[in-house]
């Protein structure tokens, strides 16, 4: 089983939304029983609630079910999941802080390295923004989602 875990801020925004543009994705590719996603935060401040209104409103429109629950990344995250994958420089600076062993580094990436048709560095938060933010940051991560797919299966040839 490859598990996988998408971290940005808050855990409502973002993350929740890659997690289930993956989920979708994985579904769709019948690789359900091989790989498994959860989502995180970096921060405490919205654990237990459900993923941001208009973040579900917008991944609702494209066929997406945000129905995670926010939390808190752990350290215990970083040994269990094969794959943690941040938002943006500063969720990928404080899960790199995490590791203080700096022993699960090559686990850790950002959504935007497996982009494949855009060219953007970060997945930009779009909870201070209007409807065009939130529909951006869904374009990302189907794009992203499916170069993460393509490299995971390209390193895991077995599944």
């Amino acid at each position: 089983m490859i598990l996988i875990l998408f971290v940005c801020m808050g855990n409502i925004c973002r993350s929740p939304s890659a997690e289930a543009v993956m989920n979708s994705i994985i579904e769709k590719n019948g690789l359900s029983d091989k790989i498994k996603c959860d989502s995180a935060g970096t921060i405490s401040y919205h654990v237990g609630e459900t993923a941001d209104e208009r973040m579900i409103r917008h991944a609702s429109k494209r066929g997406y079910n945000l129905n995670s629950i926010a939390r808190k990344i752990q350290h215990m995250d970083l040994e269990q999941f094969d794959y943690i994958i941040t938002m943006d420089d500063e969720n990928y600076d404080n899960v790199v802080t995490l590791d203080v062993d700096k022993k699960y580094q090559h686990k850790i990436s950002k959504m935007t390295d497996y982009c494949r048709d855009f060219s953007a560095n970060e997945v930009p938060d779009p909870y201070y923004g209007g409807p065009q933010g939130f529909e951006y940051v869904l374009d990302l991560l189907e794009d992203a989602c499916a170069g993460l797919l393509d490299h995971i299966l390209k390193e895991h040839l077995e599944i």
